[in-house]
């Protein structure tokens, strides 16, 4: 999950830290503000945003619940303790432990579940809406911090943000089988579930609407939302969703039982049987720091070559208890989810496989092997002969020629935007069509390929690669470390404006149209006789068209039994 990038591009992206913490402190005021909560008062402080120097407080590092040390390492989190006197919510606390993307070195604590919550405006003749946003980051990166996810763009608009960390990886997501020891799993995602109880019972002291909650995520964050949709942890708990690039549909949202925990505590020493109670005896015992530093090595490279993108993801909890948040497959709880009655906004990017460009580059195995491209579900219900139908099928799509013996990168790529994204995201669409016909549901895909603006590919693939890679809309909804201003004039700055007025404006009242649209109109999916659905595309232009992906997803549709698709 490391990113490589080379010396030169390091030193400007040090540099360029240095003068956002710099820009950071000049945007923030001496005025602070203290308000209520139910567990004690905050002190907030004034802000201005990147842009126009418009004000807005924040109110940063607040705990959500006890910190998940000690005997709590590995499980659900617990409500926080009150404090006496004021806290001091006027700058952002660590991030979840975890190693980093760029240098690979642990940084963070085990000491994370605070929240951040940004406010435009203390007083208003009525509430905010509240938008909740959860970071992606494959469930072993992330932060809520103003450093990824800087919230100006939102603040120019009448909302209340809050952005909620969580933990990630073995400190995450550890799931053991023995019912005695309270470790089944999925702490991280029990973390997304306390978050939202703080904010349902809190937000109102800072302006906010408890009743117009809006959840937001990307890529692992999307698929969280889309699991808090789910589960009945959550019922009522928010009113709409925005979900980027990610379902709980997709594989790398079910991790497989591959005795993740006994191989961990192996590789940090263990030398006993593997017997749940030893295990977690040792690994509690274990320095943070440490089991951060190779809880993503875990897993090897047959299993990397068969999209098993991490070790510690969500599981099918494997009993239920209080907390539980997935007692089965996510594809069976759809019918019955309470978010079945709440709208949402879904979507990806034209060019999702971009992602995985440094992966292919620094293994080109995947060029020359097809079947494991099958997904995981379909390679383990299929004999050999139906896998290599399914595989002569998807070269015909691809290449027009059943034979192909290999491909090249950006083809490879393009069929991995379609198995890793796309085709999840059409499989949650017919799911709601299905359960929820009679709720809207927005579909968009972002295809706007700025040269110097989609920060995520030029990171992954460097800057002479085109396209619109995975993460790269968040360039346009979140000021970052390595945003640069724009003139106000450009098309990406207008794309701010654009993906700001529509996520906000959903957020409001549940409809995406905004002014910022022009004459454009977004509407509501309503699949075709030949089940393609129309999507709202995001470019220089914006236009409802045939989603352009549809013919290759029809075909990945067939590789399924129709009962198992949704």
């Amino acid at each position: 999950m490391e990113v490589q990038v080379g010396w030169p591009k390091l030193i400007k992206m040090g540099a360029q830290l240095v003068g956002h913490k710099v820009q950071q402190y000049r945007l923030s005021t001496g005025h602070t503000v203290i308000l209520d909560t139910k567990y004690g008062q905050v002190r907030g402080l004034q802000r201005k945003t990147v842009y126009d120097k418009e004000p807005y407080f924040a109110f940063e590092g607040i705990p959500y619940a006890k910190p998940p040390v000690g005997d709590l390492r590995f499980r659900a989190p617990q409500p926080p303790e009150p404090w006496q006197g004021v806290l001091n919510c006027t700058t952002n606390r660590s991030k979840p432990m975890q190693r980093n993307m760029l240098l690979g070195i642990v940084e963070g604590s085990e000491d994370c579940l605070h929240l951040n919550v940004y406010v435009k405006a203390l007083k208003s003749e009525k509430p905010l809406p509240v938008i909740v946003w959860i970071y992606g980051g494959g469930f072993q990166k992330g932060e809520a911090s103003r450093d990824i996810y800087s919230p100006d763009y939102f603040m120019k608009k009448p909302v209340v943000f809050v952005a909620i960390n969580y933990r990630l990886a073995a400190l995450g997501f550890l799931s053991l089988k023995d019912p005695k020891l309270d470790v089944p799993g999925n702490a991280g995602l029990k973390d997304q579930v306390m978050a939202l109880r703080w904010i349902s019972q809190n937000i109102a002291h800072f302006n906010g609407d408890p009743n117009n909650i809006t959840l937001m995520g990307e890529s692992a964050g999307s698929a969280s939302v889309h699991v808090m949709m789910t589960t009945e942890q959550t019922r009522g708990l928010f009113h709409k969703a925005i979900m980027q690039s990610g379902c709980a549909l997709s594989e790398w949202v079910e991790s497989p039982d591959n005795n993740w925990a006994f191989r961990l505590a192996q590789n940090l020493g263990y030398k006993g049987d593997e017997k749940d109670a030893d295990v977690l005896s040792f690994l509690s015992k274990v320095c943070a720091r440490q089991i951060a530093a190779i809880d993503q090595d875990v897993i090897n490279l047959d299993e990397v070559r068969s999209f098993l993108l991490f070790a510690f993801g969500p599981v099918i909890e494997p009993y239920e208890t209080d907390h539980c948040v997935v007692p089965k497959r996510h594809k069976d709880l759809l019918s019955e989810a309470w978010g079945n009655d709440i709208p949402v906004i879904v979507g990806g990017n034209s060019f999702e496989g971009l992602f995985s460009y440094q992966l292919v580059r620094k293994d080109p195995w995947a060029l020359k092997n097809f079947h494991n491209i099958l997904p995981r579900e379909v390679r383990e219900t299929s004999s050999l002969e139906g896998q290599d139908l399914l595989v002569r099928r998807l070269k015909q799509l691809y290449f027009n020629n059943e034979m192909q013996e290999s491909m090249e990168m950006f083809e490879a790529l393009n069929i991995f935007s379609h198995r890793q994204i796309w085709h999840d995201t059409h499989r949650f669409i017919l799911a709601r069509q299905s359960y929820a016909p009679k709720t809207p549901t927005y579909l968009y895909r972002f295809d706007f390929d700025s040269p110097h603006f989609n920060q995520f590919r030029r990171l992954v693939c460097g800057d002479r690669i085109r396209g619109v890679a995975h993460a790269d809309e968040l360039s346009y909804l979140f000021y970052n470390i390595i945003a640069s201003k724009l003139d106000k004039s450009s098309m990406e700055y207008k794309t701010i404006e654009r993906m700001v007025g529509m996520w906000t404006s959903f957020a409001s009242s549940g409809n995406p149209n905004c002014p910022e649209l022009g004459s454009a109109k977004w509407e509501a999916v309503q699949l075709k006789e030949n089940a393609v659905e129309k999507c709202f595309n995001i470019s220089h232009d914006l236009e409802m068209r045939d989603l352009p992906e549809s013919d290759c997803l029809a075909v990945w549709d067939t590789f399924y039994p129709r009962e198992s698709l949704f």
